[in-house]
Formats: structure tokens, sequence, C-alpha cells
């Protein structure tokens, strides 16, 4: 029980890196696949917090949500795909949503830590950029 409680193992923190990375990374790509499947619905009603019109706003939502998910999840590119779903939850609770209570910040909030943890600790062993930077990775 104690190796499970206290273990500090290598391995540990790559499995627990890479549960952070693969949930985070699934849960917002729902969000991400929401505003797809409703693309020419939100197309003109999407807030444009950043003056660059509501289509470009929608789009770089959907490719910071879905696809930059997706190389999340793989450990591919993390810390650049990472860069894009950082801002996009800085803008989504501290312009879009800034004047709303506490409580409707949560998620966003979450996932901004999430982020921002996983930009400082890297993806973990278990993940595509390890496997690339690894020497001898077919020995």
């Amino acid at each position: 029980m104690k190796k499970i409680l206290f273990s500090n193992s290598p391995i540990s923190r790559s499995l627990a890196l890479l549960l952070l990375r693969v949930g985070a990374a699934a849960l917002m790509m729902t969000h991400g696949w929401t505003k797809i499947a409703n693309f020419s619905e939100q197309l003109t009603k999407f807030p444009d917090p950043i003056g660059v019109g509501p289509a470009v706003s929608l789009q770089l939502t959907i490719f910071a949500e879905f696809f930059c998910s997706i190389l999340l999840a793989l450990g591919f590119m993390t810390r650049f795909a990472l860069i894009p779903l950082t801002i996009t939850m800085i803008v989504a609770v501290f312009i879009i949503h800034s004047g709303d209570p506490i409580g409707n910040k949560e998620v966003g909030l979450l996932y901004l830590a999430t982020f921002v943890s996983l930009f400082f600790s890297g993806p973990g062993s278990i993940s595509m950029d390890a496997q690339i930077l690894k020497k001898n990775r077919y020995r």
C-alpha cells in the first residue's frame, strides 16, 4: 500500500501525465466538435473578443479546441498545441465570461490550469514527442 500511495516513480508520473493529457484533450474536443457540427449556425453570431470577426474567431476556436486537442491527446508537438488551447481558455475566461460569476468560469479555469501545467511539465514519456526524441527507440 505504501508503494501505491507514495510512489514517485517515472512510470507513475508518465501515466499521470498521459491521463491528464488524454482526459483534458478528449473533453475539450467535444467543445470543438459541437462548434464544427453547428458551424453555419454559429458563423455570424459567434463572439468576436479579439476583433478579427466572428468567422475568424470561430475558426481559431475550432482549431484550438478540436485540432490542437488531437495533438495534445497524441502527445505530438504538445507544447506548441498547448499555446492555442491556453490562449483560447484565457480569452474564454477573462474576456468572454469576464462579468460572469465564478461558477460559470470554473470549467474554463480548470482547463487553463491543466493546459499551463502540461506546458511546464511536458507530455511525459508515454507520448509521440518522447518517442521522436528518444534515441535507440527500436532496441
